[in-house]
């Protein structure tokens, strides 16, 4: 039975999709190609209709999870939404670079270019949502907001003790806000809404 050219874009996003949730939630060995196909509802035998190989689908993938991601509200709220506990106990819907960085070693070069392509994408983002005129300093506190952001929630996850991994949470989102003085204030804009 042929498939329309709309219902083979369906499919490949639904392996996509499952493909990214769960690779955060396990890591890329820790999941084969058999399981993501189970996952999407599709046959085994229809992978190689979409990729080339594993390696290809880790890099389409990472690229995917990144673009359906938005960062259209304010940077401070961004920083909240990115630091809280839901992202924090829930990898699988997070961000990719929170759940895969550690494992991006290990990968093929086109899913470690995949990773360069988001990385320097959410810098660019990151850049364009923070105050102050200096392109220069705005960077330079995306990367560090970013820097920040992905380690507090690695760290965050990576232990039991809940009281600990609410703190380095909370205090990176501190932090921050320290590190960017020019940021509206989160708490004041909480007590004016």
């Amino acid at each position: 039975m042929k498939v329309s050219p709309e219902q083979k874009a369906k499919n490949r996003g639904r392996i996509l999709s499952e493909a990214g949730r769960l690779f955060r939630q396990k890591g890329f060995d820790a999941v084969s190609v058999a399981e993501v196909m189970q996952a999407a509802r599709l046959t085994h035998g229809g992978f190689y209709g979409h990729f080339r190989s594993k390696d290809d689908l880790v890099a389409q993938t990472i690229l995917h999870a990144v673009g359906g991601q938005s960062a259209t509200e304010g940077i401070s709220d961004w920083i909240e939404t990115y630091l809280s506990r839901p992202h924090r106990d829930h990898p699988d819907l997070g961000c990719p670079m929170a759940a895969l960085a550690g494992f991006m070693r290990q990968q093929a070069p086109e899913a470690r270019a995949s990773m360069e392509q988001v990385l320097a994408a959410q810098i660019v983002t990151l850049t364009e949502m923070m105050p102050g005129v200096d392109p220069v300093k705005r960077r330079t506190a995306a990367i560090g907001s970013l820097s920040a952001m992905v380690g507090a929630l690695i760290l965050a996850r990576a232990i039991d003790d809940p009281t600990l991994s609410d703190e380095l949470l909370s205090g990176t989102r501190a932090w921050i806000d320290e590190k960017t003085p020019d940021a509206p204030d989160p708490a004041q804009k909480r007590r004016v809404a």
